[in-house]
């Protein structure tokens, strides 16, 4: 899966279960950090943030629910990637990914971030930690973690702990546990079958007639 971009993933996803109708995936346009690098695929490590006001707990809650975060996205299996939830959306104001949190982050062993929220410092982030969020902005405002390890929801796209996400600057997809063992094939699959339109089309000459022909190809290798 670190070869194809999401949208072949969501389309073998698809060719996976024989029928159209998956819907795990974001809505909307996001933001990559390095739109050239390859995808983000790993398990979620969850957790929901805020920024736009500062917290009223009691700051010492906030303190220890910050090193818990840490201790939480340091724990579980490989790979992982965070995927963070910013209550404030869609007016989102206060970036929690910077210089110094994917360092960390890349420090503590994850792959990269998808969030539906800020990020900043994109000249200074570690090239190998992509960052796949909202927007782009200077502040990190009154930034504070909420909650840790449960379901987020990023771009209309539920996240479940544990859940394994695939992402890149067209958005992300969860793929559904059932289908993680025959993707590959499904991969392999469906890119054998779109070269019967491709190639015909990138070839001189290539016309209506031509066009009719490799669809119904295309067609009967679908069914």
């Amino acid at each position: 899966m670190l070869k194809v971009d999401t949208p072949t993933v969501c389309n073998a996803i698809e060719v996976a279960q024989g029928k159209r109708g998956f819907n795990a995936y974001t809505r909307g346009t996001v933001i990559a950090s390095a739109p050239s690098a390859p995808p983000l695929v790993g398990y979620a490590r969850t957790a929901k943030i805020a920024a736009a006001v500062p917290s009223t707990e009691d700051p010492a809650v906030i303190r220890t629910r910050r090193r818990d975060y840490y201790r939480h996205m340091a724990g579980g299996g490989a790979p992982a990637i965070a995927v963070i939830e910013d209550l404030d959306f869609p007016h989102c104001v206060g970036a929690f990914w910077g210089e110094i949190n994917a360092t960390v982050h890349r420090g503590l062993g994850l792959k990269g971030v998808l969030t539906n929220g800020v990020m900043r410092d994109l000249g200074d982030v570690p090239a190998d930690f992509p960052m796949i969020a909202g927007s782009v902005g200077p502040s990190h405002a009154f930034v504070h973690v909420e909650a840790i390890d449960v379901p987020v929801t990023i771009f209309g796209m539920p996240v479940m702990p544990g859940d394994l996400v695939h992402a890149d600057r067209h958005g992300a997809v969860v793929v559904p546990p059932e289908v993680i063992p025959v993707l590959a094939a499904s991969i392999a699959k469906l890119q054998t079958t779109e070269r019967l339109i491709l190639e015909p089309a990138r070839q001189e000459g290539f016309d209506l007639a031509k066009f009719e022909e490799a669809w119904a190809l295309f067609e009967a290798a679908r069914t």
